[in-house]
């Protein structure tokens, strides 16, 4: 079944609001086995919008549209389809139920109303999270239609709870995908090992580079979500095998859930000290639900002063190696460590930019410090080639090696490469 989805609305062509519908339900679609062949973005015009779905009714088997179900005069996505559809507007009591149960006590005008006059003979699609819902029918030349809301807090579970299971109907097979996310090594260098296995055709590998990480998906279409999973676990034991301790997890979301699991596991606690990154790493891990067992404090120490007041960095080393060098990082490390009684401490220190470089220490040397109480590892940073990135590329990097280390040490794993810096001490 080839599909096609359309957005409707202005905003999204001015750029006032960012197209995430397209996204979603592409995904939605493709787990379901129905190839999304195009997408596109209409205005709040009628006239545009017949020449955008003419288009698609001779292309597609499904037409997808996201938006232009409310009361205003400019949504016009179910009166223009149904147009072309064939297809009277009646009123849908259930829907009209709803609708004034939601507005209990309120006015309900003229405008409100038109949301529940939907194409006749369809399946209507229930918004449990707002007043407009969608719905879903096949026009007389077997084209199947499906209009669903355009705020992505509505159209998500109308497309979980309703529209997924009225498309699921109309196929016979199902794709099923496994990320297999990696961080150590690029995109480039994990095809190199993988490259033969990406000329297979179910399941299909492929490579994506995501900013300062990247993952391989592996992909299979069965008839059952069985027989793909089924297909996909050889797979998926080749990658992880030639990729090796780079793969941080499988269908995980990030490296800092991955963290904050085996922190879990292990019963062990955590804290950062941090200045150029400014606490990311903090708010990473407190992202992650449960994290206030295992995440004991975080400190932004930007200023000398503060990292010696805060972490005892000693002022003679500031003073002679200023706060850019592997021994400050480990002096971060091993103080907050301390200070908040951890088992492990990490520290960050670098030149972030754009601004404050030098030829001996540039923009984008940063200095990572991990320490368990009885040694300290650190890991450095430094632009190759004199290539500077942008501020927020610098920090975000900052922050995945240092989940990255921290990861290794949890389960064992050698470091990506020597450490710039290795300091043993006794622990406190």
């Amino acid at each position: 079944m080839k599909a096609e989805i359309i957005s409707v609305g202005t905003e999204l062509l001015l750029g006032q609001v960012i197209n995430s519908d397209t996204a979603y339900v592409a995904r939605s679609l493709a787990a379901l086995g129905i190839d999304v062949q195009y997408s596109s973005i209409v205005g709040d015009n009628s006239e545009r919008l017949t020449t955008a779905l003419t288009d698609s009714f001779s292309r597609a088997d499904l037409i997808v549209t996201t938006g232009g179900l409310g009361p205003t005069g400019d949504d016009l996505t179910k009166e223009t389809c149904a147009r072309l559809a064939g297809r009277h507007l009646v009123q849908d009591k259930k829907s009209l139920e709803r609708l004034k149960e939601y507005f209990k006590g309120r006015d309900c005008g003229p405008n409100q109303l038109k949301q529940v006059m939907l194409p006749e003979d369809c399946t209507v699609l229930q918004n449990d999270h707002g007043t407009a819902p969608g719905c879903g029918f096949t026009t007389k030349d077997g084209k199947v239609v499906v209009m669903l809301p355009g705020p992505p807090s509505e159209l998500v579970p109308m497309m979980e709870n309703y529209a997924i299971p009225f498309l699921s109907k109309l196929t016979d097979s199902i794709i099923w995908s496994t990320d297999i996310r990696v961080y150590g090594i690029g995109e480039g260098a994990a095809e190199e090992r993988i490259v033969d296995l990406t000329e297979n055709k179910n399941p299909t590998v492929a490579t994506y580079a995501k900013t300062n990480e990247m993952y391989v998906r592996v992909t299979a279409k069965a008839s059952t979500k069985e027989e793909a999973q089924k297909l996909c676990k050889p797979m998926v034991h080749e990658v992880c095998n030639r990729l090796g301790d780079a793969v941080y997890g499988i269908d995980v979301k990030s490296l800092e859930e991955v963290v904050v699991k085996s922190l879990t596991e292990q019963k062990m606690t955590l804290a950062t000290a941090e200045s150029c990154t400014g606490g990311l790493v903090a708010k990473r891990i407190t992202d992650i639900p449960g994290s206030s067992a295992v995440f004991h404090m975080g400190a932004v120490t930007y200023s000398n002063d503060i990292k010696t007041m805060l972490l005892g960095v000693p002022e003679e080393l500031l003073r002679k190696k200023g706060a850019v060098c592997p021994e400050v990082a480990a002096a971060m490390a091993q103080g907050v460590r301390e200070k908040a009684g951890a088992d492990f401490g990490i520290g960050i220190t670098g030149i972030a930019g754009p601004d404050g470089g030098t030829a001996e220490k540039p923009v984008g040397l940063i200095y990572i410090g991990l320490c368990d109480g009885y040694s300290t590892w650190i890991r450095e940073l430094n632009p190759k080639n004199g290539h500077i990135r942008e501020r927020s590329f610098l920090r975000l990097a900052a922050a995945n090696n240092a989940l990255d280390m921290l990861r290794r040490r949890l389960l064992g794993l050698p470091d990506i490469e020597v450490p710039a810096f290795h300091h043993e001490r006794r622990r406190k």
